[in-house]
């Protein structure tokens, strides 16, 4: 019984989905309202749940596999949020464009047990079965759209490459296995904590699993998939890809390196070190290049990926914090540049080329002005709060003596201002292409301005995420 008041929230969870299936299952096509509403009940109640059982102190169940703590209780609740932020953002586009099916929310919603599953995994069995049902969930999102070839097209590579990652990560698993005798994430840093001797199977499976790692964070040189889902996929869709599972990612990461393989922290520092510096650099440098803006925020992604690794590369408290504060706040700005997407697009048309942006200023003030916002704080520019995140990380890396990173990330970071900034001329300084109002239910566009406003408050006031962050992972 003490087993299942841990994963509660998995399991309402799960309860939820089920319910909300078999409800999907007998409404008819034009009352597919309901499913939304359900689902958005099923991510109330599932975030009810998790406070109601939330624990102070780390407590471990079902044989050393599952852990909940004050961490995983947070990172979940933002999941939660996000999820469904990207719910409410997707209705009004779904249903303009015909697309609003059960299957969207169930699987939306299959996806965030997966994330949550990853979020509590305490041993690399875990994390792995949870990655896979985050994973295949993710595929069918991608492919959603069943009548587009181009989606289908994205879905494939997705899958393909996707498969051949989660191999590499379970081949990987195998190898830390046969050297340690076990998965538990606990007795993985008790073992190399004693031990510091380093064989060739061992630093296989570290290599391994850094692979599987970097392809499900996206990072350079495992990223091929990112812009082409990105693109293809439908903006609702990459909305979700592109917003909660980077929570999961971190998750992934902090558990398996912070928690698991701490012990091994000068073998692995160096393989994360070259994927930041790489992610950073093509990230930023190619997004350049994007005249499609979900391309460029893919690019945009892969550098944002840089400096949430450069946390752990530190491998200190101040940069675990770094990177988990990174993490929750680049969601916050992703989901507002998607949304903004799915504000300016109509039936028939897909906002998603730099030019859609242009004399926005013009045709709404406010929705430019918070296009402005989001495009700022992902730039680092003061007084927003990708500025501060940067800082935190920096921060963390200046206090190792990792001067040469730090100078690395600030180079970069002053490369990509330029494709943010562009985005901010096209809107303020281009003639614009049409002069129609735009059209957005209420909701969208009330969570939408707050989505903005967020990224300027907490740029202002960071302390308290900041703390929060500090507080649950002391």
């Amino acid at each position: 019984m003490a087993d299942l008041i841990l994963a509660a929230p998995e399991i309402f969870l799960i309860c939820a989905i089920c319910v909300v299936l078999l409800t999907d299952v007998f409404l008819p096509a034009d009352k597919k309202i309901v499913t939304y509403s359900l689902a958005l009940l099923s991510l109330v109640g599932t975030a009810a749940v998790t406070v109601y059982f939330s624990v102070g102190e780390a407590v471990i169940g079902f044989g050393g596999s599952f852990v909940a703590d004050s961490a995983g209780s947070v990172l979940k609740t933002f999941a939660y949020l996000m999820v469904a932020i990207c719910f409410l953002y997707s209705r009004d586009y779904l249903e303009r464009a015909g697309l609003l099916r059960g299957e969207f929310f169930v699987l939306g919603l299959f996806g965030l047990l997966g994330i949550m599953v990853i979020i509590s995994g305490h041993s690399l069995l875990t994390l792995y079965l949870g990655l896979e049902l985050l994973s295949l969930s993710l595929y069918a999102l991608v492919a959603f759209n069943r009548d587009s070839g181009i989606c289908a097209e994205s879905a494939m590579k997705y899958f393909v490459l996707g498969a051949i990652a989660s191999g590499t990560l379970l081949y990987g698993i195998s190898f830390l296995y046969g050297v340690t005798g076990t998965v538990e994430l606990q007795a993985l840093g008790q073992h190399f904590r004693e031990s510091d001797v380093l064989s060739l199977p061992l630093l296989l499976g570290l290599t391994f699993v850094i692979v599987g790692i970097a392809f499900k964070f996206g990072a350079v040189p495992f990223h091929m998939w990112l812009p082409d889902v990105y693109q293809g996929a439908p903006t609702p869709v990459t909305l979700y890809v592109g917003s909660a599972p980077k929570i999961a990612a971190f998750a992934l990461t902090w558990r398996v390196l912070a928690d698991g393989l701490l012990g091994l922290h000068d073998s692995w520092a160096d393989m994360v070190v070259l994927l930041a510096v790489l992610s950073l650099g093509i990230g930023n440098i190619v997004a350049i290049a994007q005249s499609n803006l979900k391309r460029m925020l893919a690019y945009s992604t892969i550098s944002h990926v840089g400096f949430i690794l450069m946390g752990f590369i530190a491998g200190t408290e101040d940069g675990l914090r770094a990177s988990m504060f990174y993490t929750l706040t680049y969601v916050i700005m992703a989901a507002g540049a998607f949304g903004m997407i799915i504000l300016l697009s109509r039936k028939g048309f897909e906002a998603e080329n730099l030019e859609d942006f242009k004399g926005l200023n013009a045709r709404n003030p406010w929705f430019a002005f918070i296009m402005l916002m989001i495009m700022f704080s992902m730039a680092g520019v003061p007084p927003f709060v990708g500025f501060y995140a940067k800082v935190v990380v920096l921060e963390s890396l200046l206090a190792v003596d990792m001067f040469w990173l730090a100078g690395s990330a600030v180079f970069f970071t002053v490369i990509g201002a330029f494709y943010y900034l562009r985005v901010v001329w096209y809107m303020y300084f281009a003639d614009p292409l049409n002069e129609e109002s735009l059209e957005a239910a209420t909701d969208l566009r009330v969570v939408l301005s707050v989505n903005g406003l967020a990224l300027l408050v907490l740029g202002i006031f960071p302390g308290g995420l900041l703390n929060l962050c500090a507080r649950v992972l002391s």
